[in-house]
């Protein structure tokens, strides 16, 4: 048997404050971001660019979206999980 390790996720939990919620796309459909609010989030790269996206969770949205681009929130604190 091979001694296969599959990747985890660090026990990590991220938290961001939302400093622009400016242009909503028209067509956009779901949950959006309210300036100055902080949201349990996961940064993670763009599978084609590898730029970071920001995904909130709990957040629900429609495709193509459902990631917003980092320059939207500031980075709160990162909270270690046991």
């Amino acid at each position: 048997m091979a001694n296969t390790k599959l990747p985890t996720s660090l026990p990590l939990q991220q938290f961001a404050r939302c400093v622009n919620d400016a242009q909503r796309p028209t067509d956009y459909i779901g949950d959006w971001p309210e300036a100055g609010r902080v949201y349990a989030v996961r940064v993670l790269p763009h599978v084609r660019t590898g730029q970071p996206q920001v995904h909130i969770l709990g957040f629900y949205a429609e495709r193509p979206y459902g990631a917003f681009a980092a320059h939207r929130f500031e980075q709160v604190v990162d909270v270690w999980l046991n």
